[in-house]
């Protein structure tokens, strides 16, 4: 074989230290794709000690960052820059280069932010003069200085004078510019050169994918699951921030998911659901294919009903308990089952920890409606192969999704499904293997249940039928041909056509150098 492409894989709160269908997605690729070996860029709201996958040997580095940490990611990790240049940056008087250098990019940042009329290219010079600034100068030093707090508070009063519903309070103020601080460490983060940098959401992650390609010219892949836009607009206006607040942080996404697009090399989406999003965004048709996420069907593998379950109506769920799976709305379709099936029993396998207090909302909401032995959240399940043959059926009640392992999973191990018709769901199920529901709608949710827990035949018959479409389509052999051959196909046509832009962008900092 010939020599491997080096790939950084930029993820943010899932691999190598949390579950999910994206940590599923990149332990699959990082231990089969031959053609490449896989520096992990890791952003995380902590520091992580513990990995919670073994690594392949794929893996040959981990870069860890994380972004709200008491202390900086550079006081606390080695990132390969000698301690007494970090020491000189953060001793050196830089209030003349803050003032004359770094203020007019930071004003440019926030009107960027704010404008109605985006410039995406602007947007990307603004970034690139950011990263520029801060290969030189100490990034808290900077952000925290008394100048960037002022020019903050004036312009964000100044660009939003005019709105008269629109207040804002010293605490809009700090946690405005608090995000902004946190979003771009990985700007004063140094990143290692790669063949190729592969983004797995069109969010604020992409900073060392675009450190990479103002450094080396390095091409840039994204794999969309759930669309990054998308899911943060859902958040963001279910949640109790101020009007200000919200505003400011669907602007920020916006700009920064319209940079993604127009920064990448190649966008892959796991369903075609993403790709109206994709080109409302301003992404290039050109540049997007689909791949679908593909599943071992030698391990999910149909099997007998455990002993202690054979003869209790079980429903059994893998969804990490957080809003944009809406456990309550599956807790409600199982009040409304239970009308007519009084032993069934709900079983939910996946991490109870991620949101507590929304945990604390679902276990209130069995307690009232007096399903305490019918519905469980029973935490981790230690053999993922093992745990949709311990249902009868199988339930996904997300408001959001990409193509979800947990359908393919279940359908593999010939379980019919009962899903809300989000994302790449109805690319993978169809009415042969289940049945599609409208998200939130607990009633027909509940009633399909009761439909096929009531019918044995057709439930075994829609679990053949399932199976034999994973085997079909969805295999992870066609998953890891397809991106052993985007990376092969990205990086050969960039060995020709990067060349020039390098030394165009070497001339480019000389000149800068020079020039302060």
């Amino acid at each position: 074989m010939s020599k491997k492409h080096d790939v950084m894989l930029i993820l943010e709160g899932t691999y190598p230290f949390n579950g999910g269908g994206v940590s599923t997605w990149a332990h699959m690729l990082c231990n089969e794709v031959k053609n490449s070996n896989f520096t992990l860029y890791s952003i995380n709201a902590e520091f992580e000690s513990k990995t919670k996958y073994k690594l392949s040997e794929n893996v040959k580095s981990l870069i860890q960052v994380p972004l709200w940490s008491p202390m900086e990611p550079q006081e606390m990790i080695d990132y390969g820059k000698k301690y007494y240049k970090i020491i000189s940056r953060k001793e050196k008087n830089d209030l003349d280069k803050i003032n004359q250098v770094f203020i007019p990019v930071f004003q440019d940042l926030l009107r960027h932010i704010f404008s109605n009329n985006r410039d995406v290219r602007a947007f990307d010079e603004t970034i690139q003069k950011m990263w520029r600034y801060f290969q030189k100068h100490d990034y808290k030093k900077t952000m925290k200085s008394e100048p960037v707090w002022r020019t903050f508070c004036y312009m964000v009063s100044d660009l939003n004078s005019e709105q008269e519903n629109e207040k804002v309070s010293l605490y809009d103020l700090t946690s405005g510019m608090r995000w902004i601080y946190r979003f771009l460490i990985p700007l004063s983060v140094d990143v290692p050169r790669v063949d190729v940098s592969h983004l797995t959401l069109s969010g604020f992650p992409v900073i060392p994918a675009l450190v990479l390609k103002y450094k080396y010219g390095t091409p840039m892949i994204v794999t969309e699951h759930g669309v990054f836009i998308r899911e943060r607009l859902l958040a963001i206006n279910s949640s109790e921030y101020s009007f200000f607040l919200k505003k400011m942080l669907i602007k920020f996404s916006e700009c920064v998911t319209e940079l993604v697009y127009y920064k990448a090399d190649k966008i892959l989406s796991v369903n075609k659901f993403n790709i109206k999003w994709e080109k409302m965004y301003g992404a290039d048709p050109e540049k997007i294919e689909i791949i679908y996420n593909g599943i071992d069907h030698n391990v999910f593998k149909p099997a007998p009903k455990p002993e202690h379950l054979k003869d209790i109506p079980t429903v059994v769920a893998a969804a990490r308990i957080f809003d944009l799976k809406d456990i309550v709305t599956m807790i409600k379709s199982c009040e409304v089952a239970k009308r007519q099936i009084p032993n069934i029993q709900y079983l939910v396998y996946g991490d109870n920890n991620a949101v507590p207090e929304y945990t604390a909302e679902c276990e209130r909401l069995i307690d009232e409606l007096d399903l305490r032995d019918n519905f469980k959240l029973a935490g981790y399940h230690e053999n993922p192969s093992e745990l949709f043959c311990e249902g009868d059926i199988s339930i996904l009640t997300s408001i959001s999704e990409g193509f979800p392992y947990t359908v393919l999973e279940s359908m593999s191990c010939g379980i019919p499904v009962v899903a809300t018709d989000v994302g790449g769901v109805t690319e993978a199920l169809d009415n042969s293997c289940g049945y599609i529901c409208k998200p939130k709608d607990a009633e027909d949710i509940g009633n399909r249940v009761v439909e096929l827990l009531n019918n044995k035949e057709l439930r075994e018959q829609m679990g053949i039928n399932a199976r034999k479409k994973v085997i079909d389509n969805f295999t992870i052999g066609k998953f890891i041909n397809a991106y052993e051959e985007v990376y092969e196909r990205v990086v050969t046509r960039e060995v020709k056509e990067v060349q020039m832009p390098i030394l165009i962008q070497s001339l480019d900092e000389i000149q800068s150098v020079k020039a302060s």
